[in-house]
């Protein structure tokens, strides 16, 4: 695949509507400044912008007050969905703009008014974001190996296995960097035990 989205990027200061043209883009906010005087008042840096933040609308700043409260602060982690709308309209033509689409940190999706012009507004609605978890190799790591130990079926099986250089090596990095996935497994290694010995009496 020869990705040409880099080559029809905007060339300018911040991000724009023309760097959606790929498609929905979202991102994770890293600071939030704002400054009520200027014609952007307010700037907004997410990983990865490549020094190009973004610098919502008026109507999008009435959107994050609207689902997010006003303190910019607390936007920090969170995430957005932009797209570029092309219906967006600035000095009577039709220009394109960014809107969102969804926000983290909602739980239910949020509707709010906003202004067509000056004589008409029309519902706009966002959609909560789904976040997935980010994959705690350590915890997938422990769940496996408790799933191991409970397997054992006896006592000679659970020596090997307790006995095993790369399980050593696990239990000993749990109990020094995780100690509460440490817990689990140890419970399992003692229950396994008793379990095998009572089999073998």
């Amino acid at each position: 695949m020869t990705d040409l989205t880099d080559t029809i990027l905007a060339k300018s200061d911040q991000l724009t509507a023309d760097d959606l043209l790929a498609g929905p883009r979202t991102i994770r906010i890293t600071d939030v400044q704002a400054d009520p005087g200027a014609e952007q008042p307010v700037t907004i840096h997410f990983d990865g912008d490549g020094g190009k933040p973004w610098r919502p609308s008026k109507s999008m700043r009435r959107v994050l007050v609207h689902c997010w409260g006003p303190d910019g602060a607390a936007y920090v982690g969170r995430s957005v969905t932009l797209y570029r709308d092309p219906a967006v309209t600035f000095g009577g033509a039709q220009v394109g703009g960014i809107r969102i689409s969804a926000m983290s940190h909602l739980e239910r999706a949020m509707t709010l008014a906003l202004a067509e012009s000056r004589k008409s507004r029309k519902p706009f609605t966002v959609q909560p974001m789904k976040i997935e978890p980010p994959d705690d190799k350590a915890a997938n790591a422990a769940a496996d190996l408790v799933a191991r130990v409970d397997a054992v079926a006896d006592a000679a099986s659970l020596l090997a296995l307790v006995d095993d250089a790369t399980v050593r090596k696990q239990r000993a990095w749990l109990k020094d960097k995780r100690p509460e996935l440490s817990n689990d497994v140890e419970a399992a290694v003692l229950a396994a035990n008793a379990r095998t010995k009572e089999a073998a009496s």
